[in-house]
């Protein structure tokens, strides 16, 4: 379930976020704005000289006067041209505004999920996200595009108004009555599709996450035969999308429909009123011409809004969306410049009654408390869901604790500068996450300043270089996405040779020996040696291979710490850490015997 929000704000609010989040985009719309009303002001100037052409110029009483029609024609020329020009320069200025303001407000946003906790993180579909800071800024970009011809519309609206009253007040309360029930039904209609547009671009963002869980786990699919249970799930969210999205459409072509059948009655009745008004002696030819002009350029920014809108209350959807990450409070704040540097050189860590329990979940850590003392290599361990990996996430600020204190070098975590924490502390974690690019750029990815000689000398430390050199294509080997063109085990070892060069004074590693085979595992071990020589090292321990190695252990079970110790004096008494050692002891050797009695049939089988 999403814990980030996207609360219904009305649309005034939505925009007043938005433009306090993109202050520049406010001051933008005020300079198109004031260019709207000069480009409609242009456009009323061609039915004006249209009436006064045919009342002045072809019915005057001397006869028409040529000269005076050229006259009026040249001057709707240069009207005509100066206006394009105009709509030409709004259209730019708003276009270059709306891109700048919103290519902001996406980089805000991927910043602001970098900045969400692990746990908000976890809460979260990829997908969704994705969809977020992406599909959902694209939508309202294009309503602030369409947004420039409606601001043309409103002001073309208002000053051809303002001209129908001048011509014939009765004809322009004629017209203003037809549309008066649309204007007054509209507001309803708005407000009953944002709900629905919300839920459109709410089910767009499952499909997307559902299409991407499909597309990253293809091999799992295929390896399950597992077509079928994915293909229905997708299946159900483009359905529930086409549902949603054909629920809103019903109710934009109510109206749409409304402002097509306004428009019509509209034109009707001036033209029935018009030519009573005309015989009666009240209103001259030119003038009911005129009058009709304007109510063409009346009808169509009327008709234009009812579409603009609906695109309003979608794009408002998606906007509200993206805000709602943007907006998203920071659960891991950053003390900035405020905060303490620590010391260079291997750092101590302690835990004082650390609690944590997750926003929608129970408590998983209960009043943990220890010290690790500098340079030395502790090992955790614990059966899953113990609290372990939750003790290494608060050790690396991806979360805060519930209560309690987590230390490094006697400092508060909450008091260090994120920045300077991320230089001093690593993490290796579980799935060891590469980028799409090269071994070697993936290595250097957290020392982007390094060059392939550093690269290789890291290599050689770990003992990796013939790993290294057996890959196709060496250091400018592709990875792949997420790492797929390796191997679990060379994913481990390239996600552990980037965490040695960047040199952290504390490295934490989560489950880095898990999910490899005995071979790899074995060339990560010495790996792992060489890492963590010197420097303070805490390891999330799946195989308990990296506890007999460890200074200390630290038991986990049920969120507390049951027992601490080195592996000699924990295996040789009762206890929680003994009988997962056993256990562990028996799974080894048991997969030995196994694999022994493989090997001897195959033998057997090549005899």
């Amino acid at each position: 379930m999403s814990r980030i929000g996207g609360s219904h704000h009305s649309a005034t609010g939505t925009l007043k976020r938005l433009f306090a989040t993109s202050p520049t985009l406010r001051r933008g719309l005020l300079v198109v704005l004031l260019l709207a009303v000069v480009a409609a002001a242009g456009r009323v100037v061609v039915p004006i000289a249209v009436q006064v052409t045919l009342d002045t110029g072809i019915q005057s009483e001397e006869g028409p006067r040529t000269g005076f029609v050229l006259g009026s024609v040249g001057i709707c020329a240069v009207a005509v041209f100066c206006t394009a020009w105009i709509t030409y320069r709004m259209n730019h200025r708003l276009y270059r505004e709306v891109e700048t303001a919103l290519a902001e407000m996406r980089k805000k946003a991927f910043r602001r999920v970098h900045d969400l906790s692990a746990p908000a993180l976890g809460g979260e579909q990829r997908g969704d996200l994705v969809a977020r800071v992406t599909g959902d800024v694209d939508q309202f970009s294009i309503f602030l595009q369409f947004g420039g011809m409606l601001l043309v519309s409103g002001c073309q609206l208002l000053v051809g108004s303002a001209v129908m009253f001048a011509y014939s007040w009765a004809l322009a309360l004629t017209v203003w009555a037809v549309f008066l029930p649309l204007a007054l039904i509209l507001p309803r209609l708005q407000h009953r599709l944002s709900f629905r547009y919300a839920d459109v671009r709410t089910r767009a963002g499952a499909m997307l996450a559902t299409t991407g869980e499909a597309v990253a786990g293809a091999a799992v699919i295929r390896a399950h035969n597992a077509s079928g249970l994915i293909g229905g799930r997708i299946d159900t969210a483009v359905e529930d999308h086409r549902r949603a999205q054909g629920r809103a459409q019903r109710l934009v072509a109510v109206t749409l429909s409304s402002g097509e059948i306004a428009a019509a009655l509209a034109i009707g009745a001036v033209v029935s009123f018009g030519v009573v008004l005309g015989i009666n002696g009240h209103m001259t030819a030119g003038e009911l011409v005129a009058f009709l002009f304007l109510v063409t350029l009346f009808i169509g920014p009327a008709q234009m809004s009812t579409e603009v809108l609906n695109e309003l209350q979608n794009a408002l959807a998606g906007l509200r969306r993206t805000l709602a990450v943007i907006e998203a409070p920071r659960e891991v704040e950053d003390p900035g410049e405020k905060g303490v540097e620590l010391e260079p050189g291997p750092v101590g860590v302690g835990f004082e009654e650390v609690e944590y329990a997750y926003p929608d979940g129970g408590r998983v850590l209960h009043g943990v408390s220890v010290e690790i003392a500098p340079r030395s290599r502790v090992a955790v361990v614990g059966e899953t869901g113990s609290g372990k990996s939750t003790f290494v996430k608060l050790l690396t600020r991806l979360a805060d604790p519930s209560s309690g204190r987590v230390l490094l070098g006697g400092v508060p975590l909450t008091d260090v500068p994120l920045e300077s924490l991320r230089r001093r502390v690593v993490m290796v974690p579980q799935d060891g996450f590469l980028f799409n690019t090269t071994v070697g750029e993936n290595i250097r990815y957290g020392r982007a300043d390094v060059g392939d000689d550093e690269v290789r000398a890291a290599l050689a430390d770990l003992g990796l270089t013939g790993w290294a050199e057996s890959l196709p294509g060496g250091l400018e080997t592709p990875a792949g996405p997420r790492g797929e063109a390796l191997s679990a085990g060379e994913r481990q070892l390239v996600a552990l040779a980037r965490a040695y060069l960047a040199d952290p004074d504390l490295l934490v590693l989560d489950e880095a020996t898990s999910a490899v085979d005995p071979a790899t595992e074995q060339r990560l071990q010495r790996a792992l040696e060489t890492a963590t020589r010197g420097r303070t090292a805490v390891s999330v321990a799946h195989r308990l291979s990296t506890a007999e190695a460890a200074d200390r252990v630290l038991v986990f079970d049920a969120g507390r710490i049951v027992q601490q110790g080195t592996h000699e004096e924990l295996s040789a008494r009762p206890g929680r850490y003994a009988e997962l050692y056993a256990a562990w002891q028996s799974a080894t050797t048991g997969a030995a015997g196994t694999a022994g009695t493989a090997g001897t049939a195959e033998a057997a089988g090549r005899a």
